[in-house]
């Protein structure tokens, strides 16, 4: 002690000295355990559910979907959900950034280039237009789709069961046959089928093949009604209600963000709406067959977590949700349009009833 020790350079003495050294050492281990408890949050990601990662920096994930409408909205938050519950927390242990393009295809592109220079580690993007723009970058970064109707026709994948393009994903492919099937059932006289769509979305134009295909078989003539933004669906709507017995809107994006003028045009005309997705029915439309938005949110937030783990999106199939469907009608809709529903269908399994 005699070394470092100086007389009348601590006044009181001895003790003081030892009083202050004891000070900076408590002030050291505290800095000490600060930083180490630091390092430990930015190199876990997800360490709940058995879901931990090992790097010095947190994993950034960029979430983009095209426009914002119940159905991608309902897949956006039950993504972080389903996030939450595998253990990543937004902003804590790990960095999770959602963008919008408002139906915008440059914003688009724009938002996949910033997730590009940010270097995120993995990109989800929600809807087909979406995946389609984030795939020009897949090249570096692994994407992650979510409700694509069909990722072999719009390129994004070529095998379903072996994704070969650094990019998997989960698909809403539409039921068309069961849904037009159900129209017969509730509305037996159509004749004449309106398909209401936007020609620029390749998942619609796929659906439009199908529904063709059903009409042909079924003796139906399809008469097509077309919006390129949301500003002209009201108006397609109308000119469609004039010339069909019943419209089908699959789970179009620019068609869905304008469900409420679909059902307010075609509840005056009294003309059924079968939709693609159940939110567009909870919107206003009359009936649909499908699958539980929600539940396709949680698997693509399964496979995220796959890949922050090491897995390779070639080694994640493509999920497509086939099973488990339900049968949605809006009750209200059917009142409106003076449909009577058959206690057949009301009492049949897994039937979901909105207002």
């Amino acid at each position: 002690m005699g070394r470092f020790y100086k007389p009348g350079l601590y006044p009181g003495g001895v003790q003081s000295f030892m009083k202050g050294t004891i000070f900076i050492m408590k002030k050291f281990v505290s800095v000490l355990t600060a930083s180490i408890l630091a390092t430990t949050m930015l190199a876990s990601c997800g360490e709940n559910g058995g879901s931990s990662q090992s790097g010095e920096e947190m994993k950034k994930i960029g979430v983009v979907q095209i426009m914002e409408h119940k159905s991608l909205d309902t897949i956006r938050d039950s993504f972080t959900e389903q996030m939450e519950t595998l253990g990543y927390k937004n902003g804590e242990n790990c960095s999770i950034e959602y963008q919008s393009a408002q139906g915008d295809q440059s914003t688009l592109n724009s938002i996949i280039q910033g997730f590009q220079g940010d270097e995120v580690d993995v990109i989800v993007a929600i809807a087909t237009p979406t995946a389609q723009a984030a795939a020009s970058a897949a090249q570096d970064i692994p994407v992650v789709f979510s409700a694509v109707t069909d990722p072999v026709a719009t390129g994004l994948v070529s095998d379903m069961e072996h994704p070969d393009k650094n990019i998997t994903g989960t698909s809403d492919a539409v039921q068309v046959g069961k849904i037009l099937d159900l129209a017969l059932q509730l509305t037996p006289d159509i004749k004449t089928l309106g398909f209401l769509y936007n020609t620029g979305e390749a998942n619609s134009e796929s659906n439009l093949q199908k529904a063709k295909a059903y009409a042909e078989e079924h003796g139906l003539t399809i008469v097509e009604g077309v919006a390129t933004n949301t500003s002209e669906v009201q108006q397609a709507a109308q000119v469609l209600a004039e010339q069909v017995d019943a419209i089908f809107a699959p789970n179009d994006n620019t068609i869905a963000s304008a469900m409420a003028a679909v059902s307010e045009v075609t509840k005056e005309a009294k003309v059924p709406v079968y939709t693609g997705a159940d939110s567009m029915v909870s919107d206003g439309g009359f009936a649909t067959i499908g699958i539980d938005y929600t539940e396709l949110g949680h698997e693509t937030a399964n496979m995220v977590d796959a890949i922050l783990n090491g897995t390779s999106p070639a080694d994640i199939p493509v999920k497509v949700f086939e099973d488990d469907l339900s049968t949605y009608i809006n009750e209200t809709t059917a009142a409106a349009i003076g449909v009577t529903v058959p206690d057949e269908i009301l009492n049949g399994e897994n039937v979901v009833l909105m207002q």
